[in-house]
């Protein structure tokens, strides 16, 4: 008893001491050094969060393994030694049950908690809203942008087309003529997702995820930005020569200014479907015109 209750009264401070620590840490800290966080703001997204809990929760269960696994190996090699005086090896094992049978059940738990963990909080991010309040369509290109709002009717539907970043000859980018997503902010949000060429990859980096662009093969993601505010964007995957310069900017802003933003984009005529325009992927099966099918025959 009195060995309890002097490990109780030796693990206080330690406790004190971690709780002091950790409420001094700022929006960052907590969450791993992940952008995507502002002190005494909302997280970007309401998925920013568990995106960041799974990463920090995971480092520290694996810090924690590396620990006790780097302190056991400090400890074997000390107490185990050759001391002053030894010859020839030490007594060989040739099994022992218990530390054979702790090697196997802990890395399982190990890896089955994370796996859960993982699908958990990848099902609710994969989830896509069945009544979004706002569709847009994100089609990548060798080596930029375009950005449709999707409506009911193509006379509502208005787009943007961008281009590549167009560095100066110090390698600066003027971020003001990049391809502009905007977004309103507290709503329900879906990007389909669709690529002109090659494989591209949609990435928004302070939102802490990415998806792929799939040729033939659409993808869309579904979430809910949560703080008004200008994030960079960029694609995640190599796909070709200027893929560096394949550069976009995010705009979350409240809702009446979303909304002056599509009537500007429909008094500049940007309207109709750009889905299929400049697509390059006619090699794809049902593509294939049919005079050169026919020409292909003869």
């Amino acid at each position: 008893m009195p060995s309890n209750r002097r490990l109780r009264w030796a693990a206080l401070p330690l406790g004190v001491a971690a709780a002091v620590a950790l409420a001094g840490c700022t929006a960052t800290e907590l969450n791993g050094y992940l952008p995507g966080f502002v002190e005494g703001e909302p997280a970007a997204t309401n998925q920013t969060e568990r995106v960041s809990g799974l990463w920090v929760n995971s480092w520290i269960v694996l810090l924690a393994v590396g620990v006790i696994t780097w302190g056991l190996m400090a400890w074997a090699a000390i107490a185990y030694r050759r001391r002053k005086g030894q010859t020839g090896l030490p007594v060989q094992m040739r099994y022992n049950m218990p530390i054979e049978i702790f090697y196997t059940i802990v890395p399982l738990i190990l890896v089955l908690g994370m796996f859960f963990f993982t699908a958990r909080d990848q099902t609710e991010i994969e989830t896509k809203w069945d009544d979004p309040d706002v569709e847009v369509t994100a089609i990548a290109k060798q080596w930029a942008w375009d950005f449709q709002y999707d409506a009911e009717s193509d006379d509502d539907t208005v787009w943007t087309m961008g281009v590549q970043a167009q560095p100066d000859a110090e390698g600066n980018i003027d971020q003001a003529q990049l391809p502009t997503l905007v977004l309103p902010v507290d709503k329900k949000v879906t990007i389909d997702l669709r690529s002109r060429d090659v494989i591209h990859s949609f990435w928004i980096i302070d939102f802490l995820y990415k998806k792929d662009m799939f040729i033939g093969a659409d993808n869309s993601w579904s979430f809910i930005p949560t703080r008004v505010g200008e994030y960079k964007g960029k694609c995640a995957e190599l796909c070709g020569e200027y893929h560096s310069m394949m550069l976009f900017n995010v705009k979350v802003v409240e809702q009446d200014e979303y909304d002056a933003y599509l009537e500007t984009l429909k008094e500049k005529g940007n309207t109709g479907d750009i889905t299929e325009q400049y697509d390059r992927l006619t090699n794809l099966p049902g593509t294939t015109p049919a005079n050169d099918s026919e020409e292909g025959e003869e």
